[in-house]
C-alpha cells in the first residue's frame, strides 16, 4: 500500500514507526528538544518520543517558537524521520527551512489528508524523497 502526498518541504526520505498523535501539540513547552520527547503532561501521547519516528501530525498549536524547537531537535538528532502533516504549518516548516540552509540534514515533510493517518498507526512507514508514503514489504 502506497499513497503519494504532497511535499511541503523536501528532506530526506526516511523511515520508521509511524507515531500518529491524536491531538494537536505545541513544539514549543510541548516536545523536549534535547531528547525528543512529548513533555505536554495534558498530551495524551505524553512520554512518547518522536526522534527516528514518521510523525503524523493532526495540527499544531502556534508559537512562533514552533520552528526554533524542530531546528533544536534536527541539530541534537531527535528529529523525526518524517514528518506528515494534515495541513500545512509555516512557522512550524521554517525549523526545516533552516536547518536546510544550515546543511543540516532534515526529514521531509509532506501533506496527507487525515482521514489516511490510522491505516499507519504503529507500523514501520517508509516516506521516499518523492513524497510517496508507504508500508515497506
Amino acid at each position: 500500500m502506497s499513497e503519494r502526498a504532497e511535499i511541503l518541504v523536501p528532506g530526506s526520505s526516511g523511515e520508521g514507526e509511524a507515531l500518529v498523535l491524536t491531538q494537536p501539540i505545541s513544539f514549543w513547552g510541548g516536545v523536549d528538544p534535547k531528547t525528543g520527547r512529548i513533555a505536554d503532561v495534558r498530551h495524551p501521547e505524553h512520554g512518547q518520543c518522536i526522534a527516528g519516528r514518521v510523525l503524523f501530525l493532526p495540527g499544531t498549536i502556534g508559537s512562533s517558537s514552533a520552528s526554533a524547537v524542530l531546528l533544536e531537535l534536527v541539530h541534537n538528532g531527535h528529529a523525526p524521520a518524517a514528518l506528515v502533516l494534515h495541513e500545512p504549518d509555516a512557522i512550524l516548516l521554517l525549523g526545516l527551512i533552516v536547518a536546510r540552509e544550515m546543511a543540516w540534514q532534515g526529514p521531509i515533510a509532506i501533506r496527507l489528508d487525515r482521514s489516511a493517518f490510522e491505516k499507519f498507526e504503529g507500523r514501520n512507514v517508509q516516506v521516499a524523497a518523492n513524497g510517496t508514503i508507504s508500508l515497506p514489504n
